[in-house]
């Protein structure tokens, strides 16, 4: 995403107070032969429009450390933003910009703490987006959980053993050390506590799905054993 000529790129030094108080203007139609870095920065300035720069910034930032080449402030810049203007950005950026964030610092997070939560939380993601991507194909919306029934008696792929919906903690055991790491990393922590926190609260994944056919599977459990037990016998004096 090469500078062009006339492009500047913000120095590590910016002034960053300045730009969380600077909201963003429609911007004029860009030449046609303007730079990738020009292009992208208008792009992202148009999804901002009557927001921080801050958050016009943080986007750009991402874009350039996700290619191969970068400017040599942006791994600085990127993590000033976070240390001097965290609290901001969580509760100005939405989830899919939260995402793109702790993936940076997975791959440039100024200490390894940073850089094994950010992959960690980017697989997490990552993996959720294509399983709830695919599952729109079935026809169900997000927070539809499947009936209660017994699942298909089938071979589970590269032989893996299936997930026990009513004992299993699969999902637990792939949540809480995440969650876990993320108190103790300072500066990419709060991000990944965040996430985790938009994540509880939204019916639509497949954890919340989960957790329906849980309770469905123990209320038809339940409801087996009253007509095995028979009605209630009054108690005789």
């Amino acid at each position: 995403m090469n500078l062009g000529a006339g492009d500047t790129f913000p120095p590590a030094d910016t002034d960053l107070d300045l730009m969380a108080r600077t909201r963003v203007p429609d911007l004029p139609p860009l030449p046609n032969r303007a730079s990738p870095h020009a292009r992208k920065w208008q792009e992202i300035a148009a999804e901002f429009v009557g927001g921080s720069e801050l958050s016009v910034l943080h986007a750009l930032l991402i874009s350039h450390l996700r290619k191969r080449e970068f400017p040599p402030d942006a791994p600085i810049l990127f993590r000033r933003l976070w240390v001097e203007q965290g609290d901001r950005l969580l509760h100005s950026l939405s989830t899919r910009w939260l995402i793109s964030a702790i993936t940076t610092f997975g791959d440039h997070g100024a200490t390894e703490a940073e850089r094994l939560l950010g992959a960690k939380a980017g697989v997490l993601f990552a993996a959720m987006k294509i399983y709830e991507a695919e599952r729109l194909y079935s026809g169900l919306s997000p927070s539809d959980a499947h009936p209660h029934k017994r699942p298909a008696h089938v071979e589970m792929p590269m032989g893996m053993t299936q997930f026990s919906l009513a004992t299993g903690g699969l999902d637990i055991n792939l949540l809480a050390p995440i969650w876990r790491d993320a108190g103790q990393v300072p500066v990419a922590g709060p991000i990944v506590l965040a996430l985790m926190g938009r994540l509880n609260a939204d019916p639509g994944t497949v954890f919340a799905r989960l957790q329906t056919m849980r309770a469905a599977k123990a209320d038809a459990k339940a409801a087996r054993q009253r007509r095995h037990e028979g009605p209630a016998r009054p108690l005789t004096p």
